[in-house]
């Protein structure tokens, strides 16, 4: 009995981080074209897991989905639905370093009229300081992230290694 539950747990993880994996990959491709924000969004709506990552990556791809809409009246929508739920599942994880890296890389590629840019600087200060704490995967997430950031200095994206 312990061998089967066994079994099902490592399936269950090892189908649950590749999940993430794809949604990561798909992430750092969604603003380079409307595709590639396309397949992120279809990705993300597929996904119903309850994981912490997967609802922040799933925000992001409501916000992301003002961008690509057609309908402009609903961009507004969009983007408030997006932002309340990734701020709740940063407040309910508030140390996270890959949920701060989405909502910094939000904050960064989201137009300032939209006034969604108030936690740049301390999602920085916090990436920054926990990136050592990291694994090594995420590590390199986050180096990949740091290395196009409009909002990280040379130094800073130097000190990551």
């Amino acid at each position: 009995m312990r061998l089967l539950f066994s079994f099902i747990t490592a399936l269950f993880l090892f189908f649950q981080s590749g999940d993430l994996d794809g949604l990561r990959n798909a992430y750092s491709k969604a603003n380079s074209s409307n595709e590639g924000a396309k397949n992120f969004i279809q990705l993300a709506d597929k996904n119903s897991s309850s994981d912490p990552l997967v609802k922040g990556y799933k925000a992001a791809a409501k916000i992301l989905e003002a961008k690509v809409t057609t309908e402009k009246n609903k961009r507004k929508s969009f983007v408030k639905s997006g932002a309340n739920d990734l701020e709740a599942v940063i407040k309910s994880n508030p140390n996270n370093a890959e949920l701060r890296v989405i909502r910094m890389s939000v904050q960064e590629n989201i137009p300032k009229i939209v006034g969604y840019s108030k936690n740049l600087k301390e999602d920085k200060t916090f990436i920054l300081n926990n990136y050592s704490k990291q694994n090594s995967s995420l590590k390199t997430y986050i180096k990949k992230f740091a290395m196009q950031s409009k909002t990280m200095t040379a130094t800073e994206k130097n000190a990551l290694k």
